[in-house]
């Protein structure tokens, strides 16, 4: 494999109503990215039970490396449950104490993050002390060059922000939906239009450079060099919105590493990724035979 990028997270399924979906954030943008033709290594853990085979025979019949995805003896592969609303929109019930509680950044994760391109990692696997651990390894591990993606999912009751302010130094790129920009910048409920205050408020306060905030149907803004653009987003027919923000990550680091001709650019082809998969049924629908951007 050439230089990777890494996704450091949760792995698990997603049970959704109308059946049970590969998921978690970090390893969708991974799924993504490799559909976009970036190399990724997921570091991750599933537990030695069915569902930990079967995801890993996923991960294999898709091409995706899981060399760095440990098997736990006795921790179980992880799980949530989502119930969809009116509008296609999930909430989620997430299970505790399972294998991805416990990701291990030794031999192949710690080896491959020497020459990454980059780094995702979102706030939900920060739970445990023991990935906490684990990602400064990576992050410490990785080349000066490489860029660190946190990706923050404020899911209750995993949603410390004052852990999501000790972790965000980590990054030189952080990703969040508008609702979270407007709860960690300034303690208030998402208002449309206060995105770039927002974004604004995050760059000073937390000293990263680049600030992305998405705002699902309206759109998504990019904070870069203190220059603020904007894209609206264009009417979809939502199938459900799971993984949808993952895949406009994917598709905005693709852009940051592939350096997008500008900051308009980068935007458009996250958003217009990232509506694909809302039209779609689950977080990691099939390219194949589709109109996917």
């Amino acid at each position: 494999m050439s230089a990777p990028v890494l996704c450091f997270g949760e792995i698990l399924w997603d049970l959704l109503p109308h059946g049970a979906f590969p998921g978690g954030a970090p390893f969708n943008v991974a799924y993504h990215l490799h559909r976009l033709g970036v190399p990724v290594l997921p570091v991750s853990a599933v537990g030695s039970d069915d569902l930990g085979a079967q995801l890993l025979a996923r991960l294999a019949a898709w091409g995706i490396a899981t060399a760095a995805i440990a098997r736990h003896a006795t921790a179980p592969t992880g799980t949530v449950t989502a119930t969809l609303g009116p509008s296609g929109d999930a909430h989620y019930t997430i299970a505790l104490d399972t294998a991805w509680d416990q990701i291990p950044a030794t031999g192949a994760p710690l080896a491959a993050a020497a020459s990454a391109l980059a780094l995702v990692f979102g706030s939900l696997a920060l739970r445990s002390a023991a990935n906490r651990e684990s990602l400064t390894r990576l992050v410490a591990a990785l080349p000066p060059t490489a860029w660190r993606v946190f990706d923050v999912n404020l899911r209750a009751p995993h949603d410390d922000l004052a852990l999501v302010r000790r972790t965000a130094p980590l990054a030189n790129v952080i990703k969040l939906n508008a609702a979270e920009a407007a709860r960690l910048a300034a303690g208030e409920p998402e208002t449309p239009g206060r995105e770039e205050t927002h974004a604004r408020l995050l760059a000073a306060q937390l000293g990263i450079p680049i600030i992305c905030v998405t705002a699902g149907a309206r759109g998504a803004g990019l904070l870069r060099d203190n220059r603020w653009t904007w894209e609206p987003a264009r009417p979809v027919v939502v199938a459900d919105t799971v993984g949808s923000g993952d895949a406009f990550l994917a598709a905005l680091l693709a852009g940051l590493l592939r350096s997008s001709p500008s900051d308009a650019a980068l935007l458009a082809s996250a958003c217009r990724l990232g509506e694909w998969v809302a039209s779609r049924t689950g977080a990691t629908p099939d390219y194949a035979g589709t109109a996917a951007p």
